[in-house]
């Protein structure tokens, strides 16, 4: 064929790719099959709106060019707000992530196929952005930097394979109230800052690079394995009674009144953690009985408890209707139900009577300034309530559109409310998480604006543990074990039934130095809730390998990587773990997962997460020995 045949022209391409497709295949391939064809679906209909074309689809990967640079861009930021919204009503095992790369550069046609750089650099970008992410090129964001809206990140000029110069790259996401993308000098905003959250700037990397553990293990969970592989059943403890509030039906026309009835639930769950006396299944374990036929017997020897308590909320303009029973799981026995048909502004007293009551049916021990400390409320006002609760069921999507939303609504409770210190944790929790997980492109700002959140909700109410709690994640992260403990235990004495502070807890002694003590907490937290995220798989798995125990570490670690194949920290840790075990070729696969997933990883940066200089070495060598050595 003659060169004249052949058709050059400057188009923006658009390179599409599913992370984890391999493993997803291997797992189920008819499942992974069905919700690629789905997601293709999506990804055409926007490219086709926009005036761009399908080029090629071969296997996991999607490519369409565009005659316009800001249709091209347009369409990765809808398609991936679309695939977000369609993994939102998914199982967690059916969800699939894709990751976008687009660039504008010169190429060749030939009939229906498309050939030059233009396409390789696009599929670099692709490589380099995050499940969920997009990634753009130098050239095409000097084209739409003011043209299109969207949230940015400038990640520096990246060597890409075959490409003869360095490509300057912008990661981008969503975000129709951004202003222009820019970088954040760290050094000149150091002075103003207290010392603390200064080393905060370094401890947020070190969260990224261990895989982040804010609120992600709640949604990232599964039931504890026994050693068949089949899920295990908890033994009762027998000193103290123990309860599980299940999510309340929501009975109500509305279908959208859904947050209102967790809500209660919700409160419900806080309310009676606040008694030593009583052992309380977290909350977000208990809510994957939601919406589904269950048997309180086999609930109660899932969960480890003694009794349940479910109901169900109606709520018709200005009145409520909640029913409410607890139930002995050994023989479904009903030990108390109550029926509420009241006024909406009662609400407060409702809750406040169901606690009672459970109190008295279990006959619990509780001296007078306990019980008052558990009941004494400065109700908010309703409307502002009602907004709270709203927000934190977007909060709990975790997705990065739901924490927009969320943040918003927070804001507006405090408008009507500024003395509601749960609202005030929830922007701190909020902001946290924009921040582990890069939702902003600020964020050490949005550490400084968590704390503060935190800071204003110890204020207005001191005996509110969830604000400890914050406080001392936030501490935490930034290295300030001292106060992290402090606050932690503070929360603890508020909630003793408050997993995260256990958990948190083990966190601090782990990266401290205190192994032994980090895995006492652990297995306390555990005892809380039950479920078990990649995040606690993970640190379990660096305790045990800190002491040298590698057989126990690597039962943890590789539960992790076979659950969740995308978590980084736990491929850090399992290539370190096979190294010191002599299994090279696990330890080179394992070297393998973590450039993919983190093309720039520092051995030495991730190394100085460990306070201990002996348990700092004992990690930098075992993962130098797997192959990972230090950057030039």
């Amino acid at each position: 064929m003659k060169d004249e045949t052949f058709t050059r022209k400057l188009v923006a391409v658009l390179s599409v790719d599913a992370v984890g497709y391999s493993r997803l295949m291997q797992q189920n391939d008819v499942r992974t099959i069905q919700t690629i064809k789905k997601c293709r679906e999506i990804i055409a209909q926007h490219v086709n709106s926009h005036s761009g074309r399908v080029v090629d689809s071969p296997g996991d990967n999607l490519l369409a060019d565009f005659a316009s640079v800001i249709d091209a861009v347009r369409c990765a930021l809808e398609i991936q707000l679309a695939l977000e919204e369609f993994n939102a009503a998914r199982p967690e095992v059916d969800k699939m992530l894709f990751r976008i790369g687009v660039n504008m550069g010169d190429i060749i046609t030939d009939e229906d196929r498309i050939y030059g750089d233009g396409i390789n650099v696009a599929a670099r970008l692709e490589r380099l952005a995050e499940g969920g992410g997009i990634c753009i090129s130098g050239s095409v964001y000097a084209q739409v930097k003011h043209k299109v809206t969207f949230g940015c990140t400038y990640l520096g000029e990246h060597e890409v394979k075959n490409i003869a110069d360095p490509i300057p790259v912008y990661r981008i996401w969503p975000d129709d109230k951004a202003g222009q993308c820019r970088v954040v000098d760290v050094k000149q905003s150091q002075a103003t800052r207290p010392r603390w959250m200064v080393t905060g700037v370094a401890a947020l990397v070190l969260a990224l690079v261990a895989g982040g553990m804010w609120l992600i293990s709640s949604n990232r969970a599964v039931a504890p394995q026994n050693e068949s592989g089949t899920q295990a059943v908890r033994e009762i403890p027998p000193e103290k009674p123990s309860i599980a509030v299940l999510p309340f039906q929501n009975h109500s026309e509305d279908k959208q009144q859904e947050y209102f009835s967790d809500g209660i639930a919700s409160d419900l769950t806080t309310d009676l953690s606040k008694f030593s006396r009583l052992i309380v299944t977290a909350g977000t374990t208990a809510a994957q009985y939601k919406g589904k036929a269950i048997d309180i017997k086999e609930v109660g020897r899932q969960l480890g408890v003694g009794y349940i308590l479910e109901g169900s909320v109606q709520k018709d303009g200005g009145r409520i209707r909640v029913n409410a029973q607890l139930i002995e799981t050994a023989n479904g026995s009903h030990v108390w139900a109550q029926r509420y048909d009241r006024e909406l502004k009662d609400l407060f007293e409702i809750q406040d009577e169901i606690i009672e009551n459970i109190v008295r049916s279990l006959a619990l021990k509780i001296d007078e300034a306990e019980h008052q400390r558990v009941l004494r409320k400065v109700n908010p006002d309703l409307a502002a309530y009602d907004l709270v609760q709203q927000a934190w069921y977007q909060h709990f999507k975790r997705t990065r559109q739901g924490s927009r939303v969320a943040r918003e609504l927070f804001q507006k409770a405090i408008e009507l409310d500024p003395n509601y210190a749960e609202a005030y944790v929830g922007l701190a929790q909020n902001r946290m998480r924009d921040a582990v997980l890069t939702w902003t492109q600020f964020p050490v700002k949005a550490l400084e604006q968590a704390y503060g959140y935190a800071k204003k909700a110890i204020e207005i109410d001191a005996s509110n543990a969830q604000a400890h709690t914050v406080m001392g994640y936030i501490y935490m992260r930034a290295g300030e074990y001292d106060l992290a403990i402090e606050e932690l235990q503070r929360a603890i004495e508020l909630n003793p039934n408050d997993w995260r502070s256990h958990r948190y807890l083990g966190a601090v002694a782990l990266y401290s130095g205190r192994t032994d003590e980090a895995l006492k907490w652990y297995e306390t937290s555990m005892r809380y809730d039950p479920y078990i995220s990649s995040g606690l798989l993970m640190n379990v798995g660096i305790g045990n390998y800190l002491k040298g125990d590698y057989d126990t570490s690597l039962s943890w670690l590789e539960q992790c990587t076979a659950r969740w194949a995308n978590f980084l920290g736990c491929h850090i840790v399992l290539a370190a773990t096979y190294a010191q075990v002599g299994r090279m070729e696990d330890a080179a696969a394992e070297v393998a997962e973590i450039s993919r997933l983190a093309p720039f990883f520092e051995v030495d940066i991730y190394g100085s997460a460990y306070h201990n200089p002996q348990d700092r070495a004992k990690i930098v060598s075992g993962l130098r020995k797997a192959g990972l050595q230090p950057s030039d």
